[in-house]
């Protein structure tokens, strides 16, 4: 049986529980082989997949912890030469969630940033006070698009 990794926080404004689930650290490399071998023949971890995406200008090498595939990490490689800086090369915590509306609406309400609204009902990118990018991921079918999401425009970078 595999793990179960969801937890719940608490409501805020009477909005219900939500559960969250890890699903993926993103790091951004410059030498996708490197720092594959890294991580495969280094830590020990399994290449799950290699996804090459030509249209959007990157490779991605996901990864597992050996006998659990719940836990990721996502090597991604763009194809342009932009250098990243300023912690830009850690890319971003992923986390699935079951409603993802109410959770962007928490973080608006506490007062913290969504960078990229949760426009097609599947994901958002939010911003931590140290410029950290957080994913959330809808756990299971889309959310109906809807306002203020639909034409919220993006905060920044992810």
């Amino acid at each position: 049986p595999r793990p179960v990794y969801f937890w719940q926080i608490g409501n805020l404004k009477g909005s219900r529980p939500m559960q969250f689930l890890f699903s993926h650290a993103m790091l951004r490399v410059h030498d996708l082989q490197t720092t594959r071998r890294f991580f495969v023949d280094g830590l020990g971890l399994v290449e799950k997949q290699t996804c090459v995406n030509e249209a959007a200008g990157f490779t991605m090498v996901i990864l597992n912890v050996p006998g659990d595939d719940q836990f990721e990490v996502h090597l991604t490689y763009n194809h342009d030469d932009q250098r990243y800086v300023g912690g830009r090369t850690f890319g971003h915590l992923a986390f699935f969630v079951d409603d993802l509306y109410t959770v962007c609406a928490r973080i608006l309400e506490l007062g913290f940033t969504v960078a990229r609204p949760p426009r097609d009902g599947v994901r958002a990118f939010l911003r931590t006070p140290e410029g950290i990018s957080i994913e959330l991921i809808k756990q299971g079918a889309p959310l109906p698009i809807i306002e203020p999401w639909a034409s919220m425009a993006n905060d920044g970078t992810w």
